[in-house]
């Protein structure tokens, strides 16, 4: 007797900058899971953050864009693990998501989905999901807090500081010679909750810097400022699993731009992406042990790219940042990791999906509820 297929919803697309990035994951993960074991139900989310049914995201995927508005879409009855569609007027719609959805894969990049939104929807609604919960998912799209505990758990981050645009905005001059005083050059200015290097300046000189700011404020509240490397690779390490994660071979990245920002990484096809790095074995194996404490420190699960810096001549190693929703096609540099390692793309969906369930029936074990000894006299 064939075992019942789990239904998976993906759900892609999303208001961030990484919005069309978003897609090519989607399909990706479309095309390659096991349709023997998993029915697949895409969930498109717009950039105004509305919410489309599966036969609307089936054509999206297919035009690359979502076409219209899309309706709006509910959490109800969190006992019936799905989701309800209601229209424009609040009334009730008949159920639209075809009953309920055993574990969601959500591949939301950037905000409103890798930081913790998304995954709060899905606790209250108590649908198993993908990859890093509530509180992991938001420390890692923050790079202040993200640092901030590297720093604690003695983890090799680079010096930086964080401004508010509400100070910027209030005394540029203050906070200039701030930087001036802290810095040298080169540095970098980046937004602190963004993904994909959008608004990410490397600003060589003091000319540059108001400019690199402005740009950075305008994505986000808080602004971090990082001290820079010269003649640093871009080396980056994948890790799988929950309380006993493991650690791909590492891989390095070496953009066309000056850095790896959004075009070396989306549009320019002169990026390398090399497989294995080419590293002394006892710098990889370090690369790979931080990789899997990053992961720890921050109590991820399922999946995360760790990116690094390491110098040339010394082979200095500096974790740069955790993504708990990276790049998820079947050429992004977290699925070639573990390509490279023995893990197959769609054996690499598979398992992600297993963790995730693992991981509900772990929490389920969780007491709901108190009965206080005082209500027995």
């Amino acid at each position: 007797m064939r075992a019942k297929k789990l239904k998976v919803g993906i759900i892609f697309g999303g208001r961030s900058g990484e919005h069309e990035v978003s897609f090519c994951s989607a399909s990706s993960i479309m095309k390659a899971i096991n349709r023997d074991k998993y029915t697949v139900v895409p969930i498109g989310v717009t950039k105004e953050g509305r919410w489309i049914s599966p036969q609307e995201s089936a054509l999206a995927l297919q035009l690359g864009r979502i076409e219209g508005k899309g309706t709006v879409i509910l959490v109800n009855n969190p006992s019936g693990k799905s989701l309800i569609s209601i229209d424009n007027h609040q009334e009730f719609k008949k159920e639209t998501w075809e009953g309920k959805l055993d574990v969601i894969f959500p591949v939301l990049h950037g905000p409103y989905g890798e930081d913790g939104t998304i995954q709060g929807l899905l606790e209250l609604t108590d649908i198993p999901y993908v990859g890093a919960g509530v509180a992991a998912s938001a420390v890692s799209m923050d790079k202040e807090l993200m640092k901030t505990i590297f720093k604690q758990k003695s983890l090799p981050v680079l010096n930086w500081l964080t401004i508010k645009r509400k100070d910027w905005q209030k005394d540029k001059e203050e906070i200039l010679s701030l930087i001036q005083n802290t810095f040298e050059y080169p540095l970098f200015v980046k937004p602190t909750n963004l993904g994909s290097s959008v608004g990410i300046t490397k600003v060589h000189r003091k000319e540059e810097l108001e400019k690199a700011i402005d740009l950075a404020s305008s994505y986000d509240r808080k602004i971090l400022i990082e001290e820079g490397l010269e003649g640093a690779r871009e080396i980056e390490c994948s890790v799988l699993g929950n309380d006993e994660p493991q650690s791909s071979v590492v891989g390095e990245v070496k953009p066309a731009g000056e850095f790896y920002d959004y075009d070396s990484k989306y549009i320019d096809q002169a990026t390398q992406l090399i497989v294995p790095a080419d590293l002394p074995e006892n710098i990889s194996g370090k690369v790979r042990k931080i990789a899997l404490c990053a992961f720890k420190a921050i109590d991820a699960a399922g999946m995360a790219r760790v990116d690094f810096f390491v110098t040339k001549k010394e082979n200095k190693i500096y974790l740069n940042e955790i993504n708990t929703i990276p790049g998820f096609t079947s050429v992004s540099m977290y699925p070639r990791l573990w390509e490279a390692s023995g893990v197959s793309y769609p054996e690499l969906i598979d398992r992600l999906i297993q963790m995730a369930l693992e991981r509900y029936q772990d929490k389920k074990q969780n007491k709901t509820s108190y009965e206080s000894k005082l209500l027995d006299k």
